[in-house]
């Protein structure tokens, strides 16, 4: 991602499906502020330990649950979500969301997985969508309104199936701008 987006020390971003703050925190040194959303208060928990821990001013956590009916608010320069988007039922609606919330020129920078058979977890409970077809995504963030729409291959893991082999599965990553 920082290979792909704008950071500046004048940004303020939203991570969607911040979990335990991996992503957000790798962020934080480079923009003024970060919020991390989750629906796992759980993870929620982890992360606010380790924002308190680490003293970070420019770095929140926020419980969020747009399946109870939750909203996202606020305006942000950049919205970034890492391997969040196969766990939406409905992506429509959330892209809707983003781009409300962004900032005239504002960034979204999406990492997910290619489409695959539905073999990289383990248990596909809280799974909608066995990855993403690159080009259908990328229509759609046209169809929304982003502009600038760019996709590539940010990742590939590597992953037992079951009792078999090893398996190679590639992460996504599209970018847009409103």
């Amino acid at each position: 991602m920082i290979q792909e987006i704008t950071l500046t020390p004048d940004i303020d971003v939203l991570d969607f499906g911040c979990g335990t703050g991996l992503l957000t925190l790798a962020l934080q040194l480079f923009v003024r502020s970060i919020t991390g959303v989750d629906s796992s208060q759980g993870m929620l928990d982890v992360f606010k330990t380790k924002i308190k821990e680490h003293n970070l001013n420019n770095v929140k956590a926020e419980y969020i649950d747009l399946d109870k009916g939750d909203v996202l608010t606020g305006s942000y320069n950049l919205i970034v979500s890492s391997m969040t988007l196969h766990h939406i039922k409905n992506i429509a609606p959330l892209l809707e969301q983003f781009y409300s919330i962004l900032l005239p020129s504002g960034q979204l920078a999406i990492a997910d997985l290619d489409l695959d058979d539905g073999q990289f977890h383990s248990n596909n409970e809280g799974v909608f969508h066995s990855g993403f077809d690159r080009k259908e995504l990328h229509r759609i963030f046209i169809d929304m309104g982003f502009r600038d729409v760019r996709h590539r291959t940010a990742a590939q893991v590597e992953k037992a199936v079951g009792d078999g082999p090893i398996r190679l599965f590639t992460l996504f990553l599209i970018t847009g701008r409103k």
